[in-house]
Order: structure tokens, then C-alpha cells, then sequence
């Protein structure tokens, strides 16, 4: 071959020579990329088991811890079951020390009572199980409590359940 064939071939054979340089770089590219992809998604599928194991710890340790809190109640029930009585009182008085206990208990969690008797009726906060004619309330007023309704904080637990007046 001439010199001139000889110069001519050397710039295509570099030419190739880099191209498969580049394709090469863009191999090497494309695997630490797909690499890095496998790892975080890895890393964001041991975050997401490790999220839900802590939130079934913490909900195993508030059931537990209302759990212990509840069980002096329960004490106090086989207690007062358990008492000689020739009278009611004593009876009462455990009662009476089971529902304070019961009472306590459920504020320090923020669950309030809703004070229903006397008040208009709310929809969103009683049930109306009976509606009595009176000329004595006015109408729409809740006139007896058939049962207590509860709030923890600002969100509704269990509706009043309640007796409303109506017009005569």
C-alpha cells in the first residue's frame, strides 16, 4: 500500500476507535446508572418495611399501655362483685368508684362528655330516638338523655343519644 492509503485508513481507524471508546463510556454509563436504580429502590423498599414495623410497635405498646391502665378498673369490678352485701350500699359505692375511675381514665386520653340535656338538638352531635309532645320545652330541645355521647377533642366518638321535645 502507498503512503498515502497508509493516511487515508489511520483517520477512519481512529474515527472507529473513538466512536467505540464513546459507546464503551455510554456502557459503563448506562451499568452505574441502572446500579444506582437497583440500590435506591432497595434502600426505599428496606425504609418503607422498616416504617411499617415501627408503626405496629407503637400501636402494640398504646394498646398495651391502655391495656395496664385498664385492668385496675376490672380490679375493682371483681371487687365489688365479689363483697358481702346484705345492703346495696357497698355495691354502690364500688360502682360508683368503677365509673369515677372509668370517667378519669377517658379524660386523660381528651375524651369529653357532650352536655346534651337542656340544649337545642344537633344533628352532628345527637341522635333522636324519641320525640315527645310537651308544652313545658320549647321545640327541638333535648328533654332526657338516653345515653351519653363522647368527643375526643374536636372529632365525634358516639352521638347523644337523646329525647327531643315537639310542639304540642
Amino acid at each position: 500500500m502507498t503512503e498515502q492509503a497508509l493516511n487515508d485508513q489511520d483517520p477512519q481507524q481512529e474515527q472507529a476507535e473513538g466512536q467505540n471508546d464513546a459507546l464503551e463510556e455510554l456502557r459503563r454509563e448506562k451499568d452505574s446508572l441502572q446500579d444506582r436504580l437497583l440500590r435506591t429502590a432497595a434502600e426505599f423498599d428496606n425504609y418503607r418495611k422498616r416504617v411499617e414495623r415501627e408503626r405496629r410497635d407503637l400501636a402494640d405498646f398504646m394498646k398495651a399501655d391502655i391495656l395496664t391502665e385498664i385492668l385496675p378498673i376490672v380490679d375493682n369490678f371483681e371487687r365489688a362483685i365479689q363483697a358481702p352485701s346484705a345492703d346495696g350500699d357497698s355495691l354502690r359505692k364500688g360502682v360508683e368508684l368503677i365509673h369515677k375511675q372509668m370517667l378519669d381514665f377517658l379524660r386523660k386520653r381528651g375524651v369529653t362528655p357532650i352536655e346534651a340535656l337542656g340544649t337545642d338538638f344537633d344533628p352532628n352531635f345527637h341522635q333522636a330516638v324519641i320525640h315527645e309532645s310537651t308544652p313545658f320545652h320549647r321545640e327541638g330541645e333535648v328533654i332526657e338523655e338516653l345515653q351519653r355521647g363522647y368527643m375526643l377533642g374536636d372529632k365525634l366518638l358516639r352521638p347523644a343519644m337523646v329525647k327531643v321535645a315537639k310542639a304540642a
